[in-house]
């Protein structure tokens, strides 16, 4: 159905706070997901003073079902003609803004959304419509206000309160989004999407025995939802409870073998449990699959460095030095690899680690939870 990248975060290591939101942007294609589903059933029923001319029923007739065909382009010739021929009617004002956000022609679809709703104010649609082409263009604060005042108009569609929350989650507003994701779920509650965004507002709000229970009643809804299992093996991660994190990591990899933070995360919590051959493994494709995750080579060259493999260790946690040069752990992994070897480098990597830890002491740089 869509594609979900990101993951909550909690206090408690330097790998929560570097996945945090760090796939935000696939919030955004998230939301682009959604609309081609959501939106192309276009169909409107609003009356008129006046009823249209039978040339503009033809071609609002033409755009809808250009609409739901998919040729957006067509449907934004055919909207815009009737705009032409009568400026004043809403049905067409609608259409004319679905098609250009169908199309992604956001400025035009940002143009012909204010004009609307200054001629149609207490319109939520056109109010909703505007609000999701700020967001699609990026413009977060205005369409974080365009929905909400959709949402003053029309309180009962639960749509309108999970694109609000989705542009709130886009600026790390996770208590804000929370709220509107229940709203949403109050409305209907069979949505799997909505409980599996609520639990990541819950994990990023440190509520994560609630975001565990949402995480699951999105899994029951549907087995399928994306990264379902991914999310709740994280936030069992984030309690300690790694080898409930594995199982559900291990059920996300059958479905996402290619997914580097999937291949990450399941070598990190398979390290935490001490099975680290199997998490060499998954480590080093996590490294191949991503070569800038500087944790993944961290985690391989520790795990390296305990199955005795020292100089493979050091390349990794080089690697990993280099990805993170404010880091002090990988330093302190490579003076304990360089001294297994008898490598006078042990002394220069001890320095280098107390310099940055004092550093990150000083300047209150966010701990990395680790046990060197």
């Amino acid at each position: 159905m869509m594609k979900l990248l990101g993951v909550g975060c909690t206090a408690v290591s330097r790998r929560e706070s570097r996945c945090c939101w760090e796939h935000h942007s696939g919030y955004e294609r998230v939301r682009a997901g959604l609309l081609l589903g959501a939106l192309v059933c276009f169909a409107i029923t609003t009356t008129f003073a006046q009823a249209p001319s039978s040339q503009v029923q033809a071609l609002l007739r033409r755009g809808e079902a250009a609409l739901d065909a998919g040729n957006f382009p067509a449907a934004v010739e055919d909207f815009e003609e009737a705009r032409q021929l009568a400026p004043e009617n809403l049905e067409v004002a609608r259409g004319l803004l679905l098609s250009y956000l169908q199309a992604g022609r956001l400025d035009a679809a940002v143009t012909s959304g204010r004009e609307a709703s200054e001629r149609w104010p207490r319109d939520a649609a056109l109010r909703h419509w505007l609000g999701l082409a700020y967001f699609k263009a990026g413009q977060n604060a205005e369409a974080a206000q365009e929905l909400r005042q959709a949402a003053k108009l029309d309180g009962a569609s639960s749509d309108i309160h999970f694109d609000l929350a989705l542009v709130l989650l886009s600026q790390n507003q996770s208590s804000a989004a929370a709220q509107e994701l229940e709203r949403a779920l109050k409305i209907k509650g069979s949505n799997p999407v909505a409980h599996l965004l609520l639990g990541r507002a819950y994990q990023n709000s440190n509520r994560t025995l609630q975001a565990i229970e949402q995480f699951q009643t999105a899994l029951r809804l549907d087995s399928n939802v994306p990264l379902g299992h991914y999310h709740l093996g994280f936030a069992y991660a984030s309690l300690g409870r790694n080898k409930e994190a594995v199982g559900e990591y291990e059920k996300e990899i059958g479905r996402s073998p290619e997914n580097p933070e999937v291949r990450y995360q399941l070598g990190h919590s398979l390290l935490e449990t001490g099975e680290v051959k199997t998490a060499i493994v998954h480590l080093r494709r996590a490294t191949e699959l991503n070569p800038q995750n500087a944790d993944a080579f961290y985690d391989l060259g520790k795990a390296l460095l305990m199955q005795g493999e020292a100089q493979p260790a050091i390349s990794a946690l080089r690697r990993a030095a280099e990805l993170n040069p404010a880091d002090p752990s990988p330093h302190y992994q490579l003076a304990r690899a360089f001294e297994r070897t008898g490598n006078s480098e042990a002394k220069q990597e001890w320095q280098r680690f107390a310099e940055l830890k004092k550093n990150q002491q000083q300047t209150g740089g966010m701990a990395t939870g680790r046990i060197h």
